[in-house]
C-alpha cells in the first residue's frame, strides 16, 4: 500500500477533502502532529507522498530568526532531503513556505492578512494543474508569502499576494491557499482563528456566508486539481 505522511500544525487544518481522495487512491494516511510528534522520526524512504499542512505560525519570522520553532527546522531538513531525492511533496500555506525555503527561496511578510474566498489569477500556462480553478474563488488565510524558487514555475497569484502557487519539476507543489479545506468544517476554522479574525477586523459571519456560497463548487474543482497533480506525478514514476 502507498503511504502518505501529513504533518499537521493544528488539528482542524487537516487533509480535509484530500484525505478521502488519497484513501480512494489506495494511500495509507499517517499524521504527524508538529510540537508533539518527532518530525525527525519520519523516514523518507518509506513515504510515497509528504504533505506539509498549514498553521498559524509566521514562517517569515521563523526563517529570519525572530521567532523560533524547532519543528520547522526539522521539517525543512526533511523536505530538503525529499527535494534532493525528487520525492512527491505537497505544501499548503505554511507547508508551501517550507517547501519554497527547502528549494532556496525566501519567505516574506505581506504586512496584511489575506483571509476569505477570492479568485486567483492563473499564470498563462494551459497545462497547469490549477486550470480547473480559472473561475472559482479559493480560500485564502495567510499573512506571509513565499518567493518562487529557482527552477520552479509560478502558477497563480492575487493582487495582495502575487505568489500563490508553484510547481517544481512535477514532483513538488506549493499552494499558499487552502484547496484541502472542507467548507463544512469552516466553523472549526472560525473558532481556532478567532483572535486572528478579531485583530484583522473580519466578521466570522462573512466567512460563513462565503463558505456556503463558494464551498460546494470549490470542492469539485479542488478534487480535479489534486487528481491532475497526483496523476501527473504517479505517471512520471
Amino acid at each position: 500500500m502507498k503511504k502518505v505522511v501529513a504533518i499537521r500544525h493544528v488539528n482542524f487544518e487537516n487533509l480535509g477533502i484530500l484525505g478521502s481522495l488519497l484513501s480512494l487512491r489506495g494511500y495509507q494516511i499517517d499524521y504527524y502532529d508538529a510540537g508533539r510528534d518527532d518530525i525527525r522520526a519520519i523516514n523518507n524512504e518509506n513515504v510515497d507522498l509528504l504533505v506539509v499542512l498549514g498553521g498559524p505560525i509566521s514562517a517569515a519570522q521563523h526563517f529570519s530568526g525572530e521567532l523560533r520553532y524547532d519543528f520547522l527546522d526539522h521539517q525543512l531538513a526533511l523536505v530538503q532531503q525529499r527535494m534532493a531525492r525528487r520525492q512527491a511533496t505537497l505544501g499548503v500555506c505554511l507547508g508551501a513556505q517550507v517547501v519554497a525555503q527547502a528549494l532556496g527561496a525566501d519567505v516574506v511578510s505581506l504586512g496584511v492578512k489575506e483571509i476569505g474566498y477570492a479568485p486567483l489569477t492563473l499564470a498563462a500556462d494551459g497545462d497547469s494543474v490549477l486550470a480547473p480553478l480559472a473561475d472559482t474563488p479559493v480560500l485564502h488565510w495567510h499573512g506571509d508569502m513565499f518567493m518562487i524558487p529557482a527552477g520552479a514555475r509560478r502558477l497563480a497569484g492575487t493582487a495582495v499576494c502575487p505568489h500563490q502557487a508553484f510547481d517544481y519539476q512535477d514532483f513538488a507543489l506549493g499552494l499558499q491557499f487552502h484547496l484541502e479545506a472542507d467548507y463544512r468544517d469552516i466553523e472549526r476554522w472560525l473558532i481556532g482563528h478567532a483572535c486572528e479574525l478579531a485583530q484583522a477586523g473580519i466578521d466570522p459571519q462573512d466567512l460563513r456566508d462565503q463558505a456556503e456560497r463558494h464551498g460546494p463548487r470549490l470542492e469539485q474543482r479542488a478534487r480535479q486539481v489534486f487528481q491532475r497533480w497526483l496523476d501527473k506525478y504517479e505517471q512520471r514514476k
